[in-house]
């Protein structure tokens, strides 16, 4: 059998895509890694998700240095949607021009190409916002008086979840076992996986993709690490931006070849964002001190009434364990976030038989380093000032929820992989939907954005427009 579309990877970008090209009629098969979470609640358990990290990937990497870490990554249907990214922003008009002062890149297209694919996706998730929890407010109110402004953040929540409190505590960092937290399998796969022409494979890596007989810039397939080789017209590229620049080099079939892209494929430039956790209240926009607008404060856990605070894992750690414990239940966490830019030498390199390796280094990048560090400091002062003790901690390398930029979109083959389409540049059929291709990394989660441009790159696909480099 030959697909029109294979799809390696079900997070946003791979469901999205999937759903849209499967509505369309397509023969659409959609490979994952890893298999369907449990629903008997163990996705809610503390001590699985956290402590042991049950669910959590175990693949090693290397760092630029050569050390060996594991990247917070999720094999499983529906990718890491189901266990982050229920706040869902857009990215702002100006965060899809360049800044040249922070290292940021424009991305190829202005916000209005990509609107219509926000509210849309937006609806199929059932974005809304929730009415601030009564101490939350108090906090808020402090910090407005202190010069921030506040939000709130839109959510891709059932109103439900306000009446179901052990949902409500866990739905950041951990899988709905209720399905009251829309994520890339509830809001797109389970609209059209009963339909006949769409395949759903899970529990298969790929090991390879391989070339066309005769072609040195066409992809015929994928070959699984089980030996079996699937056939498509059109493969998608899904896997994640960590995971998608660490895939097998293209191949074919007995006899090794590099993929002829305007850059080597898969050792694109890498976008990062640091963040810090924060015990301690605050608001949640940035303050207006400073042009940049890409920066974000989050409360962890509790942006909803009924959704209660919970200890970060951090404070809890130490000899004096039960004096941290009381302190962390009544301390709020929070999330600050602000934009990294690009850098040529941060990136993710994977050569032969030896670990990928995550080059990056947030000294290539000194405006972003030291805005992040003004941030922080700022933030920090404003609490104290407050009335409110605060203590910080950053997150590490393995951190890697938000990477981006793997293989960025771009018009120029010579300084990105794929065109404003998703094509990868110089391979006729080969597509990218995730959040690798994304130029700017925001203030937030860019899963609204991954959604919004899978759509996008399916509506092309489906109409023909695809081939306009």
């Amino acid at each position: 059998m030959v697909y029109d579309y294979i799809i390696i990877g079900s997070g946003a970008g791979g469901c999205a895509a999937a759903y849209r090209l499967t509505l369309a009629g397509k023969r659409v098969l959609l490979v994952e890694k890893g298999g369907a979470l449990p629903t008997d609640g163990s996705t809610l358990d503390f001590n699985q998700v956290i402590k042991k990290g049950a669910f959590k990937a175990r693949e090693t990497w290397l760092d630029r240095k050569g050390r060996q870490f594991a990247p917070e990554e999720y094999f499983n249907l529906g990718g890491k949607t189901k266990w982050y990214g229920a706040a869902l922003l857009r990215y702002c008009r100006e965060e899809f021009e360049a800044d040249p002062e922070f290292q940021c890149l424009a991305w190829p297209f202005s916000y209005e190409e990509l609107e219509p694919y926000y509210a849309e996706a937006e609806k199929l998730l059932g974005v809304r916002s929730f009415e601030i929890e009564p101490d939350l407010r108090m906090i808020q109110e402090r910090l407005d008086r202190k010069g921030w402004c506040s939000e709130p953040l839109p959510l891709a929540l059932s109103p439900d979840i306000l009446g179901d409190e052990h949902e409500a505590r866990h739905f950041d960092g951990f899988a709905s076992a209720g399905g009251l937290k829309a994520e890339a399998q509830s809001a797109f796969l389970s609209r059209v996986e009963e339909l006949g022409n769409l395949t759903i494979l899970t529990g298969q890596a790929v090991r390879e993709l391989f070339w066309s007989d005769g072609a040195s810039n066409r992809i015929a397939g994928v070959m699984l690490a089980d030996g079996r080789a699937l056939f498509g017209r059109k493969v998608l590229l899904a896997a994640g931006a960590l995971l998608v620049a660490a895939l097998p080099r293209c191949r074919r079939p007995r006899r090794p070849a590099l993929c002829p892209a305007g850059r080597p494929l898969f050792q694109a430039p890498y976008t990062h964002r640091r963040a810090g956790r924060f015990a301690g209240p605050q608001n949640r926009c940035p303050p207006q001190d400073h042009h940049l607008v890409q920066r974000q404060v989050s409360p962890q856990q509790h942006p909803a009434p009924g959704v209660r605070r919970r200890r970060p894992g951090f404070i809890a750690a130490g000899p004096r364990a039960a004096l941290a414990r009381r302190f962390g239940e009544r301390a709020y966490g929070f999330f600050l976030q602000t934009e990294d830019g690009s850098h040529e030498r941060n990136r993710v390199v994977a050569e032969g038989a030896t670990l990928p390796r995550l080059d990056y280094d947030p000294k290539r990048l000194p405006a972003a380093a030291g805005e992040h560090r003004k941030m922080v400091r700022g933030f920090r002062r404003v609490l104290l000032s407050a009335g409110y003790l605060n203590l910080a901690k950053s997150i590490p390398l393995a951190g890697t929820a938000h990477a981006c930029g793997t293989l960025v979109t771009g018009r120029d083959p010579a300084r990105s992989v794929v065109n404003p389409f998703g094509k990868v540049h110089g391979l006729e059929n080969l597509y990218v939907v995730d959040g690798s291709v994304l130029p700017r990394m925001s203030r937030v989660n860019p899963s609204l954005t991954i959604y919004a441009w899978a759509l996008r790159v399916a509506d092309h696909l489906i109409h023909g427009r695809q081939n306009h480099d």
